[in-house]
């Protein structure tokens, strides 16, 4: 497998906002031996690095390069979240960085049941199907809930819908595994919410 090749990681883009934001919250190399990720740098992790982007050397040695091409083409292509990011870069900057945390297949759930909950009964548009697997449906809803609702609120929404989603499962994992998983409680919660609402006004 080839290193994964940027596309528009590069300077005044959404996507460099969404990729620098990450590696300044992640920082370096760790590898906690309480955390199921193992040995990380920069976010990644080895398994991610090595069966999704073919890297071959040491976790520690791997470049902020590497890791942000890594990043794009997982966490951003792969889910089918570059959609939301150019139609909306705040939504967009807040699902990728919950998937980073909690997995693309359950934050894309998350986005589908989401809109499904606010179609007004069916309303505004069908349900869609909560597989976890973004694709045209999925974006048709938030098309259709923008031209009800309108971009800010549609983004407001959205996000503090996936907020609410996150916390709920940060204190479930917490519950059920308290001596493995409440270290972690602080700096999972300062992630939620880490894209004001405010930052939605701009779309009007």
């Amino acid at each position: 497998m080839q290193k994964p090749t940027s596309k528009q990681v590069g300077s005044g883009s959404a996507i460099a906002t969404i990729v620098a934001a990450w590696l300044a919250v992640e920082g370096g190399y760790v590898n906690d031996p309480f955390d199921p990720g193992g040995e990380t740098k920069y976010g990644i992790t080895e398994a991610v690095a090595r069966n999704e982007c073919g890297y071959g050397g040491s976790m520690k040695a791997m470049t902020v390069q590497f890791a942000a091409d890594c990043f794009v083409k997982t966490q951003i292509d792969k889910p089918g979240y570059r959609a939301f990011v150019d139609m909306d870069p705040h939504f967009g900057r807040e699902i990728v960085d919950s998937a980073g945390n909690v997995g693309h297949g359950r934050e894309s759930r998350w986005i589908q049941e989401s809109l499904n909950h606010f179609n007004n009964d069916g309303r505004y548009y069908p349900d869609i199907a909560e597989d976890g697997r973004i694709g045209s449906g999925t974006m048709a809803a938030y098309y259709a809930l923008q031209r009800r609702r309108g971009p800010v609120v549609t983004c407001k929404l959205m996000i503090a819908a996936v907020d609410a989603k996150q916390a709920q499962h940060y204190m479930r994992l917490a519950a059920a595994r308290p001596h493995q998983f409440e270290r972690y409680m602080t700096g999972w919660f300062k992630r939620v919410g880490n894209v004001p609402l405010s930052d939605c006004e701009d779309l009007a």
